[in-house]
């Protein structure tokens, strides 16, 4: 599984036999999206801080899963997947290290290192397996612990994100695994997280681009300022006879 933020992502992650796929509302609602991943399933969703009220945030809901998306994203309370799941919404939900409700679980750091916030996390799974979720982001769990919850989970499928090998998706983003930092600015995150993997250096990419860009724009600039472009080539030309046309039917100068 991959978050994806731009069209070449969506066409590459499709290309790459990618199953699962988290993109934002404004990518999923572009026309192009599913002509250039019409199989992969895909992911869309909002904070709970952003949704709105309970039935706001069902009828976005449903306009996006009309867009192109296949499931939603609910970071909020049970009550409020409940409601979505009961209108035959597929919702994933959020357990671990939530970023919107990082001030309750210490700030942005693992989340079930010791037993009792282990247990926690095992019961916000099990609230979610019988709320109607499908499925819920795991992030930054102890392996062992995200292994146990999901294998005692009968309906609720598990997409580890920094939790290890023991769920049924593995979840990266895909700025991090190229190296990408025009994406990261994107997400408004600068720094690859140690639970991922970097597999390109598209940071050394961008900058060979940009240095080529800086060469073509010097190369314009010298050209112009020395005469040798335009050149004849780049011209089109009147017929001798329709310019001298043109000239005498101008008033004197």
């Amino acid at each position: 599984m991959l978050r994806i933020f731009t069209i070449e992502e969506a066409a590459a992650a499709e290309e790459a036999g990618i199953d699962l796929a988290s993109a934002p509302p404004d990518l999923v609602s572009d026309p192009r999206y599913r002509e250039v991943a019409p199989s992969l399933f895909t992911l869309t969703g909002r904070s709970h801080l952003e949704a709105g009220s309970a039935d706001d945030h069902l009828r976005w809901a449903g306009e996006m899963l009309l867009a192109g998306a296949d499931c939603i994203y609910c970071s909020g309370s049970m009550d409020r997947v409940e409601h979505l799941a009961k209108e035959y919404i597929p919702v994933v939900g959020h357990v671990g290290l939530v970023p919107s409700r990082a001030g309750w679980t210490g700030g942005y750091k693992a989340v079930g290192k010791n037993a009792d916030d282990a247990m926690r996390v095992y019961r916000e799974c099990i609230a979610l397996e019988n709320a109607g979720a499908i499925a819920a982001e795991i992030e930054v769990v102890p392996p062992e612990v995200a292994t146990e919850i999901s294998r005692r989970l009968k309906r609720l499928s598990l997409w580890s994100m920094g939790s290890g090998a023991g769920c049924d998706a593995q979840y990266l983003f895909a700025m991090d695994i190229l190296g990408d930092p025009t994406n990261q600015q994107l997400s408004g995150v600068s720094h690859v997280p140690r639970h991922s993997k970097v597999y390109r250096d598209f940071a050394a990419e961008h900058a060979r681009l940009q240095r080529e860009r800086v060469a073509a724009f010097t190369e314009y600039r010298l050209d112009v300022e020395s005469g040798n472009f335009p050149a004849e080539e780049h011209l089109v030309r009147m017929e001798p006879d329709e310019w001298q046309r043109f000239r005498d039917s101008l008033p004197e100068s």
